[in-house]
């Protein structure tokens, strides 16, 4: 007698849940009935396999996945668009407040205990010549804390001498992160090809 417990199903709320682009949709739908496994969730049960001779089945499948898919597109620019009108009026858009600020209530306010730090790393620039691997040094000699509390780097000094500089850190911080997302997609995309040729 087989006194296995019988395996729970746990269904997700909706198929949107599963993912939110559609070529994903379709590639873990794929892979699990490749498995033998099925697909149920809350507001649809059971979700079964393509069928030549239904081939509305998988059409209404797949444009609830363009909705899904248009319906987070649509969030995404929403959230860009309104954060870019924001930064137009001088708002606090996105991002982690430079060193001196603050976010309060969605708006910039100076840190005063961070303002007399970055004064002092200016003055030290200014009026004693020092570079950034210099004041650095010095700030990490007094114990005066960084941003998040840790020790100083000098290209976080650098930034805060020069405004240049921290705009280019920026753009190098942007295109880091859309290089990642790029990663990212390449390796989903290595993983769904490497199963299906198995």
């Amino acid at each position: 007698m087989d006194r296995r417990r019988p395996r729970r199903r746990h269904p997700r709320p909706d198929l949107d849940r599963l993912a939110r682009e559609l070529t994903v949709q379709e590639a873990v739908l794929a892979y699990t009935w490749a498995l033998g496994g099925r697909v149920f969730t809350a507001d649809h049960g059971e979700h079964l396999e393509d069928d030549e001779d239904d081939p509305m089945r998988t059409a209404t499948r797949q444009m609830r996945g363009v909705f899904h898919q248009l319906d987070r597109g649509l969030i995404r620019k929403r959230l860009r668009d309104g954060r870019a009108t924001k930064g137009e009026q001088g708002g606090y858009a996105y991002g982690a407040p430079r060193f001196g600020q603050q976010a309060v209530d969605g708006e910039l306010v100076d840190l005063d205990a961070e303002k007399e730090i970055e004064d002092l790393i200016l003055a030290w620039h200014d009026e004693e010549g020092l570079g950034a691997r210099a004041i650095c040094r010095r700030l990490n000699e007094e114990g005066l804390a960084a941003k998040r509390g840790g020790k100083w780097h000098p290209t976080t000094v650098a930034r805060i001498i020069d405004p240049a500089a921290r705009e280019a850190a920026r753009v190098r911080s942007a295109f880091d992160r859309e290089q990642k997302r790029e990663e990212t997609r390449r390796t989903r995309a290595s993983k769904i090809l490497g199963s299906s040729v198995r």
